[in-house]
């Protein structure tokens, strides 16, 4: 019999903009500067960390207080248009399909064999404590050139990918270099924070949706979904993931 795992957190953590309140938030309290930082950019409200002039994380208030060094209309961004997100947390994106449409389709050189997404995600299995602890948290991750991976882990698939996302640019990592690794559903909103970012390559535990399909391959980002145990499915085809998975199972059948 497994052990009793212990039950996941998610708190309520209102975000202000310019003293303006945007939105409260289902959040993990962990890595609260990253998910801002994060969130922001994906939402297209900064679009470098040197845009905010300051940032204040009151975690025991459950407030967090963003200040734009620029001109920003915070009210009246606030009132725009919002869109509920799909899944667990309580999520709101500012852009519409039609607004991801008109991103930069992404510019990226990296590639990887299905056997190396693989052989990543497990690694960011065995990576992610609050995963293991409860059994109830998802998590994102980034793979560098080197092989090296951050992990970021929350109540909220979108959470989790803006915290990774906010700790890549706090570190100035280039997103052509990374790939990006998620244990939640890649929906059309997952999708557009991983084509503001720029990832060449997004990879899932789970499904994509079609809209998410059919935006990634306007937008030349490479989906694969189901990485887990031994194999994995392209959903894309911008040819930036190598099939040995397969070539190598015919082989053996050959034998």
């Amino acid at each position: 019999m497994n052990p009793r795992k212990s039950c996941p957190d998610e708190y309520p953590i209102t975000l202000y903009l310019n003293g303006v309140e945007l939105a409260t938030y289902q959040l993990t309290n962990l890595d609260l500067e990253d998910w801002a930082i994060g969130y922001l950019f994906t939402e297209g409200i900064i679009d470098t960390p040197s845009d905010l002039k300051g940032l204040i994380i009151d975690a025991e208030q459950g407030r967090i207080f963003a200040e734009l060094g620029r001109n920003f209309d915070a009210e009246h961004f606030a009132q725009g248009r919002k869109h509920f997100t799909a899944g667990c947390g309580k999520g709101i994106t500012f852009f519409s399909m039609t607004d991801v449409k008109k991103f930069r389709k992404v510019n990226s050189n990296r590639t990887a064999s299905m056997t190396y997404l693989l052989k990543k995600r497990h690694e960011f299995a065995l990576q992610s404590p609050l995963y293991l602890a409860t059994g109830g948290m998802h998590g994102a991750c980034i793979v560098d050139r080197q092989g090296v991976i951050t992990v970021r882990e929350d109540i909220g698939r979108h959470n989790a990918v803006d915290k990774v996302i906010g700790h890549a640019l706090r570190e100035g990592l280039d997103p052509a270099d990374l790939i990006l690794l998620t244990t939640g559903r890649v929906s059309y909103e997952m999708l557009a924070k991983a084509a503001r970012f720029g990832f060449g390559i997004v990879g899932s535990r789970t499904a994509a949706t079609k809209q998410a399909i059919q935006l990634a391959n306007f937008l030349h980002i490479e989906v694969v979904g189901y990485v887990r145990g031994k194999m994995a499915l392209v959903y894309t085809s911008c040819g930036r993931i190598l099939d040995d998975v397969t070539e190598m199972v015919a082989g053996e059948s050959t034998n």
